[in-house]
């Protein structure tokens, strides 16, 4: 009976991963996850993996660079991108390795500028919410992290880019440039909460729209106070990360990544112009994008 080969070179990989170098489930599923990414990648572009250049790999790089990644997990992709190709030339798969001049971005000895899960719920769970603006800053806190919202984004909401039966939000980013961005049910209800401690702002005429108001003046917050809410609930929180409002957001990013969302998905919902530094895409199914963020945003789990 003639050998049967397995043509697959991911599955070849991943029988060699086992095997071979005798790694553990989880590793050999990280690893897998990480080719994954690049396989979504390649589909995307159109590029047969025997075709891939270095080229293609930087740009693959400069992909996850534009989506607000933290370095450490850029840097873990590349380390599982060289890994595979140098599988697949040994293997034959390939003539020449493209993956021997990819650089993974220098990580540093500080920590990434990411949260964990656990580490946002333990800011929203020290504000007081008995005062006047408890609902709302843990709102802000909720939208920031489920959204992706850069500051300025969020200090210009209006209640009229609300749609919560869509379960969307309009955003307006850089350049006036709107887009819609799923937002999750948790915080749909903080807005509905905060609605209420917000009705008994003094809030004048021409910020009747805005969503997030001072409880003392009734005017558009500020993003400073954001700012600073944001480092006083983590010092409260005992976080000694050096953190933003842009944290919250790198966090949205990062954890959409490890949950396994499309490169496009992420890429669409921060607002994003390119995904690599070649090509511009507009035209992004919505049920997708909604689809994408309750698949794999961790509040959604």
């Amino acid at each position: 009976m003639p050998k049967v080969v397995n043509n697959n070179p991911v599955e070849r990989f991943q029988q060699y991963l086992l095997l071979e170098k005798s790694l553990s489930a989880n590793t050999v599923e990280a690893y897998l996850d990480d080719i994954g990414k690049l396989e979504q990648y390649l589909h995307d572009e159109q590029i047969a993996l025997d075709k891939v250049t270095i080229d293609v790999l930087h740009n693959f790089v400069a992909a996850l660079n534009d989506l607000d990644i933290c370095p450490r997990s850029v840097a873990r992709i590349v380390s599982g991108i060289k890994q595979f190709f140098s599988f697949l030339f040994i293997d034959g798969y390939i003539d020449n390795n493209p993956s021997e001049l990819l650089v993974a971005p220098k990580i540093g000895t500080r920590l990434p500028n990411v949260l964990t899960v656990a580490q946002i719920d333990m800011m929203e769970n020290v504000i007081d919410m008995s005062t006047a603006y408890g609902h709302r800053d843990k709102a802000i806190i909720e939208i920031l992290y489920s959204c992706g919202l850069r500051v300025s984004e969020l200090c210009g909401m209006k209640l009229s880019d609300i749609y919560a039966q869509e379960g969307f939000v309009r955003v307006e980013g850089k350049g006036s440039k709107q887009r819609l961005v799923p937002i999750s049910g948790k915080a749909l209800d903080l807005i509905s909460l905060y609605m209420v401690q917000r009705n008994s702002y003094p809030i004048a005429p021409a910020y009747m729209d805005v969503l997030f108001l001072s409880s003392r003046q009734g005017r558009p917050l500020s993003r400073i106070s954001v700012f600073n809410l944001i480092k006083k609930l983590a010092a409260d929180a005992g976080i000694t990360k050096t953190i933003s409002p842009h944290t919250l957001r790198h966090s949205f990013a990062t954890h959409l990544l490890e949950g396994g969302a499309n490169l496009r998905a992420i890429q669409a919902m921060l607002g994003h112009e390119k995904i690599t530094t070649t090509e511009i895409y507009t035209h992004i199914d919505r049920s997708m994008l909604r689809q994408e963020i309750l698949q794999h945003h961790p509040r959604n789990k």
